[in-house]
């Protein structure tokens, strides 16, 4: 199989990619644009493998992205590419929309031309919206109601949609997966996790919205490409499925937990102005995937964020590459 994985130089694009290369089985080529979220230092150690082709490209480009596919004839399209963190998208909703619904459509047109075998939308829990705290017996599953908070969320929702359309519409054969907050090895620290890790480790304050009680359903980054490829292999043409890590914890108690791993105090922690249309609570629902699928998370939360922690520790480099923006290339 040649796959195309956009957005292959991001964190969960990365890891799915050095996963599949590492497997050998396939042709992978990665599509990114390396803006300030794409890091060629992600794919340190898989560049250069024989079953592997790095392309720089915009998924807004219709006709780059057309003639991609007309000289490698790709089987499969696993679309990680998207602009994703909420706070930008509050700021400049503009960018979002460019990429997370044209780009996509533009990536749906070429599947359709080309007579792919199946397009992956990889989502996320938040085109739901949120939850009651007080309703822990409430989870989102695949027919909860779309309502997004953010208008990242709200452009992931309308990529989904525009994805059941081509289904519908001309039978081209989608799946989508709406997983749970993920963590791992490569994420930028302007999400939580690796922020505060950062913070942390210079001995900065620790900056928490509102009161910290915001709940998220946390997922190791593996165990969501392990889902994507299970979907890719065994999913149902035109059918989401919700990927969560059974593993519901409050903010303010995930920032407690990094600095008890690094032996920090915790009056680091400031608590600041609550984000706009702040999220109260995510939690996934796994029944169809693991019924159909037989899917379940394997890396349990406790191992799983001290081994994210001692990345961070042990990758100093690629960390202080970063922070400095020196990892970026230019236009």
């Amino acid at each position: 199989m040649k796959y195309l994985v956009t957005g292959g130089a991001g964190f969960i694009g990365a890891n799915y990619v050095r996963r599949k290369v590492e497997e050998g089985e396939d042709d992978i080529v990665c599509l990114d644009l390396l803006t300030y979220a794409g890091n060629l230092d992600n794919l340190d150690g898989v560049l250069g493998a024989e079953n592997f082709t790095f392309v720089r490209g915009d998924v807004n480009d219709r006709a780059f992205v057309l003639d991609l596919f007309k000289k490698d004839g790709f089987d499969r399209v696993v679309h990680f590419a998207a602009e994703s963190h909420v706070d930008r998208s509050i700021e400049d909703p503009s960018a979002f929309l460019r990429t997370n619904v044209l780009g996509t459509q533009n990536l749906l047109e070429a599947c359709r031309e080309f007579g792919i075998r199946r397009f992956h939308q990889v989502s996320t829990d938040e085109v739901y919206g949120d939850l009651p705290l007080e309703r822990e017996d409430l989870k989102f599953t695949e027919d909860y109601p779309i309502r997004p908070s953010s208008p990242y969320s709200a452009s992931k929702a309308a990529a989904d949609l525009m994805c059941h359309a081509y289904h519908r519409t001309y039978g081209l054969p989608i799946t989508i997966s709406r997983c749970s907050n993920n963590y791992g090895p490569y994420q930028l620290p302007e999400k939580l996790i690796p922020r505060m890790i950062m913070l942390a480790l210079r001995n900065e304050r620790l900056p928490v919205y509102g009161k910290g009680e915001n709940v998220r359903d946390w997922l190791h980054v593996s165990d969501h490409c392990g889902a994507i490829d299970l979907i890719l292999r065994e999913g149902k043409a035109g059918d989401v499925y919700n990927i969560g890590g059974n593993c519901e914890r409050r903010n303010i108690d995930i920032v407690k937990l990094i600095l008890r791993h690094l032996g920090k105090p915790e009056d680091l922690i400031t608590f600041v102005q609550d984000r706009k249309g702040h999220d109260l609570r995510y939690a996934i629902d796994n029944t169809k995937i693991t019924r159909e699928l037989g899917w379940m998370p394997n890396v349990a939360f406790d191992e799983g964020i001290k081994d994210t922690i001692q990345w961070y520790v042990d990758n100093s480099t690629w960390l202080e590459r970063v922070e400095s923006g020196r990892y970026m290339i230019g236009p």
